[in-house]
């Protein structure tokens, strides 16, 4: 332990301890805008300076360490002028325009503005302003980027694809897509992490909020909402209340009083999911089609644009089956539009999703020939719906907690469970339990939701359903992902399954969620679709009498040629970049070999 006084106070810490950090164990929090613990360490900001007793200069707190006899001033005149010079000069390289900017009043630089009294920039004012695609899924505003470097570390260190990078030297270095490549032509998840970890507006999701007003407005479309299990654990957040506040039927009222016509939770076309998954795993797991690789999930798209430009040898090994988002689309323009007596055309799906690559899913055309048009025609993040609901003055007092409509209005807790990581691999198991042996499991005995390893995002289980003896895996984050893939090939690991989200903590953490200084918490999201699973009557897939009636009434069977049709997908009808990997040096000589 070392001992050492900060503020007057004195304190013991353990060694290596950054001063940033042993402050905060006494309360004191000296601010900073670069700092992310144990990603970005590197004093970029020179914010969360402060001043040492017998030091000429001031040092960075974030990862400066304590000494024993320390004293520690954080927040001495010298210490005030140069925090506010330092916030200055990044507000004289910066689009002070808050008013118009998607994180005014949830900017950690606007709030350091703020907390100083800054309201004059002396400085001479210049603001780098690049071009960039707009019609992406994933903005970059370059004149409100101020060189933190969190994007680069997050998505080398995290998700270890090194999208992002340095370019130039002084006053003209900037961040960009490495290579200085478009960023349509690189291996981008749309993971959407450094978006969450931005402290500005320079990231941000593609705003499609109008176009949802321009649909409840056409009296031709018939606006049809879903809402995943995801947002139920987040949108709260944002409107500072507890999720219990805040229960998916108050949702659904939100989008009907916005004026959509339908609305319905996500939960149905996940339990749709888990019964074609799920027969898809059995047949090919009889057939010996396992033995040597694992069947992988495919309802997370950002995991799906990781594999198919990482480990394209490997597409093959995922699951047919279309994501909930894309299976819910689908029923939708065919199995509703008949219920209707409607065309397909005039159905317009919206998505209320966590993530930014389900904007990227959207634009797949990834069905058949049984309608026009895509599966989903919208898709808006957790955020974009807070904007909505902020932009028609909806209070949350004024909502009814109502149910979906008929007749997809039935989940279960299997199909809530999704948002969060081993959700997926949890409800498939209850089913393959129930299809292997004609009875259901004691759902609790099969708990692999939010139990992986928070460091390696990794849980493996080994089960016996009935006499068959099954090895599955979870993992989250693409960075953990890329290296249980390098075991797999390796040949040190086996599984028969393996559940993969492209975001820490799976939908839960994506990266459409609100936005926190340090990221957010997945992991306590999941808590609570966890908790609402446990109180649901209905928490088998298998169970969901809506989807059962689908299936009698119009798809016949799991795996059927309808259902194949209009509920699975050929990985290989799209390609994602592939040139140099941006993975470097971790990516397999089979990966490369397979891309010449």
């Amino acid at each position: 332990m070392v001992n050492l006084t900060i503020d007057g106070i004195q304190l013991a810490v353990p060694e290596e301890t950054t001063i940033l950090e042993a402050a905060r164990t006494i309360d004191i929090e000296i601010p900073s805008l670069c700092y992310l613990k144990g990603i970005n360490e590197i004093g970029a900001c020179r914010v969360c300076c402060v001043e040492i007793e017998g030091m000429d200069r001031l040092v960075t707190a974030c990862n400066d360490t304590v000494k024993e006899g320390m004293v520690v001033r954080t927040n001495s005149p010298k210490v005030r002028r140069a925090r506010k010079n330092n916030i200055q000069f990044i507000l004289s390289q910066h689009d002070c325009q808050c008013t118009n900017c998607v994180r005014s009043g949830n900017c950690q630089l606007q709030k350091l503005a703020n907390d100083l009294n800054i309201i004059d920039v002396p400085m001479l004012r210049w603001v780098e302003d690049l071009p960039w695609d707009m019609n992406f899924p994933l903005i970059r505003d370059t004149k409100k980027c101020i060189k933190c470097m969190r994007c680069i570390q997050v998505c080398d260190k995290i998700q270890d694809l090194k999208v992002w990078d340095v370019a130039n030297t002084g006053s003209r270095t900037t961040i960009g897509v490495r290579g200085g490549r478009k960023i349509s032509d690189v291996a981008c998840s749309l993971c959407g992490q450094c978006i969450t970890h931005c402290p500005t507006g320079a990231l941000r999701e593609r705003n499609d909020t109008e176009k949802f007003w321009d649909a409840v407005e056409d009296p031709d479309k018939i606006v049809v909402v879903q809402v995943a299990p995801a947002v139920r654990t987040a949108l709260c957040e944002g409107l500072s209340v507890a999720p219990e506040e805040l229960p998916v039927g108050k949702i659904l009222d939100l989008m009907k009083r916005l004026g959509a016509d339908y609305v319905f939770d996500t939960a149905f076309s996940a339990d749709l999911t888990i019964m074609e998954e799920v027969s898809e795993f059995l047949h090919r797991f009889k057939m010996g089609d396992l033995r040597e690789q694992p069947m992988f999930t495919s309802c997370c798209p950002g995991w799906v644009r990781f594999i198919k430009s990482q480990y394209p040898h490997l597409v093959k090994q995922l699951s047919s089956a279309k994501s909930p988002q894309q299976m819910f689309g689908a029923v939708m323009k065919s199995y509703f539009a008949e219920k209707l007596g409607v065309k397909p055309e005039r159905i317009y799906t919206v998505s209320l999703m966590p993530c930014v690559a389900k904007k990227g899913e959207r634009e797949m055309e990834l069905y058949y020939g049984e309608y026009a048009g895509h599966d989903i025609d919208l898709v808006l993040t957790t955020r974009e719906v807070g904007r909505l609901m902020r932009e028609a003055h909806v209070q949350l007092r004024s909502l009814r907690d109502i149910s979906g409509d008929t007749i997809m209005q039935e989940g279960s807790g299997a199909g809530v469970i999704f948002g969060a990581s081993g959700g997926v691999m949890e409800a498939a198991l209850r089913t393959a339990h129930y299809m292997l042996t004609g009875e259901n499991p004691d759902p609790d005995t099969i708990h692999i939701v939010n139990q992986a390893d928070p460091e390696s995002g990794l849980l493996e289980a080994e089960l016996t359903i009935g006499s068959i003896p099954l090895r599955a895996a979870v993992v989250s984050g693409l960075g953990n992902t890329r290296r249980l893939i390098e075991r797999i090939e390796r040949g040190e690991v086996r599984y028969d399954f393996v559940e993969v989200m492209a975001c820490p903590g799976g939908c839960a953490g994506g990266g459409g969620q609100p936005i926190h200084p340090d990221g957010g918490d997945a992991r306590a999201r999941g808590a609570v679709l966890c908790s609402i699973d446990k109180g649901m009557k209905l928490r088998f897939s298998h169970e969901n009498a809506d989807v059962l009636r689908l299936y009698d009434e119009y798809l016949g069977a799991p795996m059927s040629r309808k259902a194949h049709m209009l509920l699975h997908t050929d990985h290989e009808v799209w390609e994602m970049p592939r040139g140099e990997a941006p993975g470097g040096e971790a990516v397999s000589l089979a990966v490369r070999i397979a891309r010449r």
